[in-house]
């Protein structure tokens, strides 16, 4: 279904994000991200610079390589198109990302290691993605190998509800009738 149609408007701003995922073969995962800002009308930064309509302000690419308990083993970092002269000194702190996993407490790790000025905003905000892009990359690996143990993604949205219908069909060992619900 389609958005409702909007008010009249002009476009300004426009922030296209990819993600791609890759299997290696040397049995390591890569996650790759890319983030592009651009203006649909001239952008001006008094004393670093006057962009285009369409000319990139941030062009941003990550690649994280995981393994498959989803810790990050490498990352590289390329900062094509930047807005500052200063903006590429965050590559070199996105090293201490390496040893971390994506799982719970990524958001946490992601911040402790590069939050506030010691990283760039829109490099964390492209890792803050890279988890779920892992998660969808390596679905088959990311299953615990106890099987008692329930998946890692029920319980995580509405449709993955644990009392919910799609659980019912495709985890019913692991199904939770709603509470108040007829047995």
């Amino acid at each position: 279904m389609p958005l409702p149609p909007p008010a009249p408007r002009a476009p300004q701003h426009t922030r296209t994000t990819v993600f791609n995922g890759y299997r290696r073969d040397d049995g390591l995962w890569d996650i790759e991200g890319e983030l592009l800002d651009t203006k649909s009308v001239p952008f001006e930064i008094a004393g670093d610079g006057v962009w285009q309509p369409g000319e990139a302000i941030h062009g941003l690419k990550i690649r994280v390589t995981i393994d498959t308990a989803f810790t990050i083993r490498d990352i590289a970092v390329a900062m094509d198109d930047v807005p500052h002269p200063e903006c590429p000194q965050a590559q070199a702190p996105m090293h201490r990302m390496i040893g971390a996993t994506m799982g719970p407490g990524w958001r946490k790790a992601i911040e402790t290691h590069l939050g506030g000025i010691q990283g760039c905003a829109h490099l964390r905000e492209l890792l803050f993605a890279m988890a779920t892009a892992a998660y969808q990359t390596l679905p088959d690996e990311a299953e615990p190998a106890d099987p008692a143990r329930p998946p890692h993604h029920l319980g995580k949205c509405l449709a993955w509800d644990f009392a919910g219908p799609v659980v019912a069909r495709h985890h019913p060992m692991f199904f939770r009738p709603p509470a108040g619900a007829a047995e």
